[in-house]
């Protein structure tokens, strides 16, 4: 969200407030895009404590709760990443790319181009709205295409033709796609099919059936009862092998913290573009938010799971942080770590005698505020380096993203139980795939029944793709995830290799990149939008009545998927006339 952020507020602020301020651009993109990490983090756990309320083991998480989760995860992940600043973004400048805060500062520092890269992002976001509206609101043609083979049981070739996913496929671009393209086809052409090949009258557990009577009910139910498992042991050890290939990096990163407070602790008369928020402060706000969390009802969390929280959170926000400057935010493994955070996390509850459901919830509350630390520490360092490099003041910056924390704290928990009353999560509408994995995870630990050879088929399969130097988490990631949303993602990731593959000169090839990703995140932006608008439509029970008489059939879908992807690939290239 950083970049179209970037951008709509350089619109708003010369448009409205007729004022053209770099360092006021800044501070808008700022808060504004503190939103989407929030949002990525409370929406990769939080709907497991929906998922309990629904089987009737939990009462729903109330508003506020939900909100004081997001909230001291976001301002914990804010407080861990000030004392990074200097050794990440200051004294390796040029040395981490930190590729969305590079590119906000070429944005912002662009600031003539504004209304025509404004112009782009709207344009992505008004189509992908139309788009989205007519395939899941009025129901004109399926979002969603497949095909199962009969003579190759436990097979089916499909794809979601929804923009988001030709969006997140070209910001990812081909390689990620790609890798996520094969841990799909790994799972739904080979996986698959061996179960239903070997599996055929017998009941293997966790199904309660046996394999033939779920493949009544499509190739699916095989995902849905094994794949699942599976997936989630590839994701774990990807985030794990992520995380054991980042120690070095991650000591060399404490120690240049520590290098860097000490410093600046000795200088009394800093530059204001030196300014960070007072270290003393951050220290009492850490040591209030954790005794917080010890103390109030609303968490079920004993003192060792606020300790926990603490250092984990220190941990990953510094491992997010390095990732981020390395990789880019898109490729931040969030997951991976809030993964890594659970299984340890579900193990010393369970040792120190909060189990069964109480040790459940406690457990999901520390996944989803280390999870939401983690985005944030890396959000704050891409804004951080943007305000760097354009001359901002990073206390001020650091302000207005506790400020962008605090605003979508409070909208989240609507979010999630409009979503969840629209549509419940789980089903197919909203997988919520990392959060259902997550469930599974902390249910298995504590009840003591995790199918271990599935979970551990994953984990050799990880360990493999690692051996043949593949990136293991989004492989992971598309094995765990429906062959159908790798295949809408790598339809993107295609767009990308032929807008790369053009000719010209380095300047055009990359006006021509940009280009494309302002108008992805628009639609994504506008997807997200009507998404949101049909939820609204799903509860108040008027969703029914905009669906049209007549339907376009699955080619049809095919067909104005293809089209969309060619209009991207326009609007890409539109960027060499402009030029």
């Amino acid at each position: 969200a950083s970049i179209p952020a970037a951008v709509i507020s350089m619109g708003i602020i010369r448009v409205i407030l007729r004022k053209d301020s770099i360092l006021e651009n800044n501070m808008v993109q700022t808060i504004g895009s503190a939103g989407e990490s929030v949002a990525a983090g409370a929406i990769f756990t939080l709907p497991a404590l929906f998922l309990w309320a629904e089987e009737g083991k939990i009462a729903f998480p109330s508003i506020l709760s939900i909100a004081l989760i997001a909230l001291f995860g976001g301002i914990l992940g804010v407080c861990f990443m000030v004392p990074l600043r200097q050794a990440l973004i200051v004294e390796e400048h040029g040395t981490l790319p930190f590729p969305e805060g590079t590119a906000c500062a070429e944005v912002l520092l662009a600031g003539e181009e504004g209304g025509s890269k404004a112009g782009t992002v709207f344009a992505g976001l008004g189509i992908a709205a139309v788009y989205k509206f007519l395939a899941d609101g009025m129901q004109l043609f399926p979002s969603e295409i497949g095909h199962a083979f009969k003579n190759y049981s436990g097979a089916q070739i499909g794809m979601q033709v929804l923009p988001a996913l030709g969006g997140v496929g070209y910001i990812c671009g081909p390689k990620i796609s790609s890798y996520m393209f094969a841990g799909g086809t790994l799972s739904w052409f080979v996986l698959m099919p061996m179960i239903a090949l070997f599996g055929g009258d017998a009941t293997i557990f966790p199904a309660s059936v046996t394999v033939n009577e779920l493949l009544v009910d499509g190739p699916s139910a095989l995902w849905a009862n094994y794949i699942k498992y599976i997936g989630a042991g590839a994701v774990a050890t990807g985030g794990i092998i992520s995380l054991i290939k980042s120690l070095p990096l991650i000591v060399r990163t404490f120690k240049q913290a520590i290098g860097s407070m000490k410093k600046n602790a000795g200088s009394s008369n800093q530059l204001r573009t030196e300014q960070d928020l007072p270290f003393p402060l951050l220290i009492g706000v850490i040591i209030v938010i954790a005794v917080l969390i010890w103390i109030l009802p609303i968490f079920p969390v004993n003192l060792i799971g606020a300790l926990i929280i603490v250092v984990f959170g220190f941990f990953f926000a510094t491992v997010s942080s390095r990732m981020v400057g390395l990789i880019g935010s898109s490729n931040n493994p969030v997951s991976g770590m809030t993964i890594a955070t659970l299984l340890f996390a579900t193990v010393i509850l369970k040792v120190t005698g909060t189990t069964g459901l109480t040790g459940m919830v406690g457990a999901i509350s520390i996944g989803g505020i280390i999870c939401i630390v983690a985005a944030i520490a890396g959000d704050a360092s891409q804004d951080l380096k943007t305000g760097f490099i354009v001359g901002a003041t990073p206390s001020k910056q650091q302000v207005g993203e506790i400020i962008g924390v605090v605003a979508s704290s409070a909208a989240i928990g609507f979010v999630l139980y409009l979503l969840n009353e629209a549509w419940g999560y789980g089903t197919e509408k909203i997988p919520a795939a990392q959060a259902t994995m997550m469930k599974m995870l902390v249910e298995g630990i504590m009840n003591e029944e995790l199918p271990w050879a599935m979970i551990l088929i994953g984990v050799f399969i990880a360990i493999v793709v690692e051996i043949l130097k593949m990136p293991v988490m989004p492989f992971a990631v598309g094995m765990y995830l429906p062959f159908s949303l790798s295949a809408g993602i790598m339809a993107g990731g295609v767009v990308r290799i032929f807008v790369e593959k053009k000719k010209g000169t380095e300047a055009e090839k990359k006006a021509r990149t940009d280009r494309g990703l302002l108008f992805t995140s628009g639609m994504i932006a506008g997807e997200g939008i009507i998404g949101i608008l049909l939820a609204v439509f799903a509860v108040v029970k008027i969703d029914s009545k905009i669906i049209l008489p007549f339907h376009l059939p699955q080619v049809g879908s095919l067909v104005l998927y293809i089209a969309l992807l060619v209009l991207l690939y326009v609007v890409c290239m539109k960027a060499d006339k402009e030029k």
